[in-house]
């Protein structure tokens, strides 16, 4: 589900804080300042790449494999040459320069050419001057293939025959930590598969790609990591990175890697065969066949504990199936073996993980990857362990909760905040919503809506709990940097960085800094583009710690510019002089003026940089600080089962959530929501599915998102505000956390009304089904 609304929600106050809330500041950090693109996105003006026009443009088309394994015998493009109106048809023979990418791993061809690896995979791309005609001459080009058998059983793919040339296996890690031959009093066992969700974005991918004087070309994208892309699509051109541009277009949402970079490669291909500009609008289908997925999760469990209930030792196996090609699947695979515990105390740990290719559609980055799989598994295991014992489920985790100082199983020491204990007593504590009413005036409360078949007499309401947790930037030894400029002339602040906002509100955030450390209200974010030095993927909350950590830096350097002759005059350092609501005054009360009289006929910039802390890779016992910082989450779920038709309605998501500092209060609201929402859509309704290797239903009406009729009452009973003092503004990571936690929360309040196991995501209905008397 994106996040790119407007972010008009109330602003969240804890449950338990005393009084009335004091009034928020009208700009600022801590404010709720309202987006600067909110009145061009809702006035239908705001400049998405499917808007973009250029003088000459023809129009582009990919032709896909529609099987997803096979091999290629020819493929034969005469038919689609000769077509009016067709400039040019591109295969893998008309790629200049590296024929493989890939943003981790560079194992994916742009177009196949002996092999197809999965369903969708691009084959040709053709160029017109019409939309129909591009797609009718890319229908034109003819293939000829030999079917080969898919590998779709990732457990299969170990002893399959190799599917790429790098082999099967992307990643395998063995954790170890503590004695293996510890056994508990008290031992529960689970077998857990987790779905295949899209990000979904609303809008389906879009782009411009426009030839350059030089031989160059320019990219008109909705990119969330343009200096990446730009390399990827240099090196397949043949160019050198100065040859190419890229400039970010509106982004209608991202929850992952918002761009299949294959199809912008293709885009620019084109622009450089024909010397015209070429446009490209996916359709949804494409889109679906495309981006990458999250991964398709197989987890075996097995938990030991005492007869009091704290944990003594955690044994897992990990299956992540990376599809066709590697993409993030190692990255995703280190946060599910370090997270495969769950923010509790366990003393021995013995995980193995693995990422494996098959010729599934590919997997990537989603929101939360890695941890949102395991912590299905994990907390599914605590209700086990609560159940075997007799003990309330609450109650049981309360036992074993990781805090401050406690080590992680990769022997990383938490050494953030880690107000676990805290969270989870306040979802526990918090009054649950009132019972619905047994009457036929009131049968729209009932699972399956006003119109739905179920009796309320077939209805049991559930309580369940999940913890989660998750890292924040980059890990095992990533490179987390990114540069900002701040520039003032004429009582305007200007901001220049290139992190790209994808409706994580960073372009909010960056103006609520300059106007907290400058006293100008009047602040502009510049357009993003790789003429600008680099800031990083726009994922794991890394804009609002690094990119934010930049433009902090570089408006205190000018904040020093501004005062330093006035400090001077009077005799003293600038740290005895403070800004406040656009006035400059002294300790003593000497000196009193305005920012904007200080100002007056100056121009002032800076540049700086942030970069964290230093991680490392995990080891071969996966050991190690793999990690920069944790944020933390939990939520009560309570929900309404029809046990007899297997429908599940979501009553109330009760969230506390460690947010380090609140910086805008309606924006951190709104992507609490949102991330609720998408983890409510991975419990119940979101799974790609597929026959072998095949995609059934690409489409928004085989895909079902959960709507503003899904999304049932979220409550943020809590935030905690313990700063991470590492972090700039203490703050954390806001919105994969909700994603990671929500749908582990809602299974475990299906387990509650059900009694059934509740061991696949989504929930079907036959797993809600359970008898009368349950």
């Amino acid at each position: 589900m994106s996040n790119d609304a407007a972010t008009t929600a109330p602003a969240p106050r804890a449950a338990d804080a005393p009084g009335p809330s004091p009034e928020p500041p009208a700009h600022g950090l801590g404010a709720s300042l309202p987006p600067a693109d909110t009145r061009a996105k809702t006035e239908g003006t705001f400049p998405y790449a499917s808007d973009l026009w250029a003088e000459g443009l023809l129009w582009a088309a990919l032709l896909r494999s529609p099987h997803p394994h096979a091999r290629i015998l020819s493929v034969d493009t005469s038919a689609a040459r000769r077509m009016p109106g067709v400039h040019a048809v591109i295969t893998h023979e008309d790629i200049p320069g590296d024929g493989a990418y890939g943003r981790r791993i560079a194992d994916r061809p742009v177009f196949a050419s002996e092999i197809v690896r999965h369903h969708g995979e691009a084959i040709a791309a053709v160029a017109a001057d019409h939309p129909d005609t591009a797609r009718l001459a890319a229908a034109a080009v003819t293939v000829e293939y030999e079917i080969l058998d898919p590998v779709t059983d990732p457990e299969k793919a170990f002893a399959a025959e190799p599917l790429h040339p790098d082999g099967n296996l992307v990643r395998h890690i063995p954790l170890r930590y503590g004695d293996p031959d510890v056994t508990g009093e008290v031992i529960v066992e689970g077998l857990y598969r987790i779905g295949r969700q899209d990000p979904a974005p609303i809008g389906a991918e879009a782009g411009l790609a426009v030839p350059r004087p030089d031989g160059g070309v320019e990219l008109y994208l909705a990119s969330t990591d343009p200096h990446t892309d730009r390399a990827l699509a240099a090196a397949c051109f043949g160019l050198e990175q100065e040859r190419v541009k890229v400039v970010v277009t509106g982004v209608p949402g991202a929850t992952g890697d918002r761009e299949d970079p294959g199809f912008q490669l293709a885009l620019g291909l084109l622009a450089l065969k024909t010397g015209c500009p070429v446009k490209l609008t996916a359709t949804r289908e494409e889109s679906f066949l495309g981006h990458a997925h999250r991964h398709p999760t197989l987890l075996r469990y097995r938990h030991h504990a005492d007869a009091e209930g704290h944990l003594v030792k955690v044994e897992a196996q990990l299956l992540l199936d990376s599809g066709a090609y590697a993409d993030a699947s190692a990255e995703s695979l280190a946060a599910a073996v370090a997270f495969a515990c769950g923010p509790y105390v366990v003393p021995h740990a013995f995980i193995e993980g693995w990422a494996v290719r098959t010729n599934n559609p590919p997997s990537g980055h989603v929101r939360g990857e890695g941890a949102m799989q395991v912590c299905a598994a994990y907390e599914a295991q605590m209700d086990k362990l609560a159940a075997k014992l007799g003990v309330d489920a609450a109650e049981l985790r309360l036992r074993n909760v990781l805090a401050t100082g406690d080590l992680l199983p990769t022997g990383q020491t938490v050494t953030c905040p880690a107000p676990v204990a805290e969270l989870l007593r306040a979802v526990r504590d918090t009054p649950l919503p009132s019972l619905p009413k047994d009457t036929p005036e009131d049968d729209w409360l009932l699972p399956g809506g006003p119109e739905g078949a179920g009796e309320p007499g077939a209805v049991r309401r559930g309580v369940g709990y999940a913890l989660g947790m998750v890292h924040m930037l980059g890990a095992e030894g990533t490179d987390e940097v990114s540069t900002a400029t701040v520039k003032v002339h004429d009582g305007v602040a200007t901001v220049i960085c290139a992190a790209v906002e994808t409706g994580s509100g960073f372009s909010t955030l960056a103006r609520q800094i300059v106007q907290e450390t400058l006293g100008i209200e009047d602040v502009r974010v510049a357009a993003v583009d790789t003429d600008q030095p680099p800031a990083g993927p726009a994922a794991h909350g890394r804009h609002t710690w690094v990119s934010g950590g930049a433009v902090e830096r570089a408006a205190k350097m000018v904040r020093t510019q501004l005062l330093a002759p006035l400090a001077h005059q009077f005799g003293m350092s600038t740290e005895l002089l403070q800004i406040t609501d656009g006035k400059i005054t002294s300790y003593d009360g000497v000196l009193s003026t305005t920012v904007a009289e200080a100002m007056e006929g100056k121009e002032l910039w800076a540049t700086a940089q942030c970069r964290p802390h230093p991680t490392e890779p995990l080891d071969e016992s996966g050991q190690g600080d793999a990690f920069v910082g944790l944020a933390f989450c939990a939520i009560r779920a309570v929900v309404d089962v029809d046990i007899e038709l297997g429908s599940v309605r979501v009553v109330e998501m009760a969230v506390a959530q460690d947010v380090g500092r609140v910086l805008n209060p309606a924006q951190l609201a709104t992507r609490i929501e949102a991330g609720v929402t998408q983890g409510i859509g991975a419990a119940l309704t979101e799974n790609l599915r597929t026959a072998r290797g095949l995609i059934r239903h690409p489409d928004l009406t085989g895909y079902a998102l959960p709507t503003s009729l899904d999304a049932p009452d979220i409550r943020i009973v809590k935030l905690v505000e313990e700063r991470d003092v590492v972090a700039p503004f203490g703050a954390k990571a806001a919105s994969a956390i909700p994603v990671v936690t929500a749908p582990a929360a809602v299974a475990s309040a299906v387990r509650a009304a059900t009694g059934r196991p509740v061991n696949r995501l989504p929930i079907r209905p036959q797993a809600a089904v359970a008898s009368p008397k349950s």
